[in-house]
């Protein structure tokens, strides 16, 4: 029987993680941003569909770097428009 292979732990996958609201409001409070303003990533991402992410959720991305050792990018979770 085939094993199924889950891609957000795969080695070349960075770490994805979901924002609880404190975490969110004080990126926002950092950055003085609205969440409207943030990058986006589609709700039907597969990482982002593994993890169990939601529309309205913010992610967390820790990207390694040979340059910088580890950058950090955050995503809104949107819904993928036909």
């Amino acid at each position: 029987m085939k094993e199924e292979m889950k891609i957000a732990t795969h080695i070349i996958v960075p770490k994805h993680e979901i924002l609880t609201p404190d975490e969110i409001k004080n990126l926002l409070d950092a950055y003085k941003i609205s969440i409207n303003q943030l990058p986006r990533i589609t709700d039907d991402d597969v990482v982002i569909s593994e993890i169990g992410a939601n529309v309205g959720d913010v992610i967390k991305i820790t990207r390694s770097s040979h340059t910088a050792g580890m950058t950090i990018y955050y995503r809104l979770v949107v819904r993928e428009q036909s």
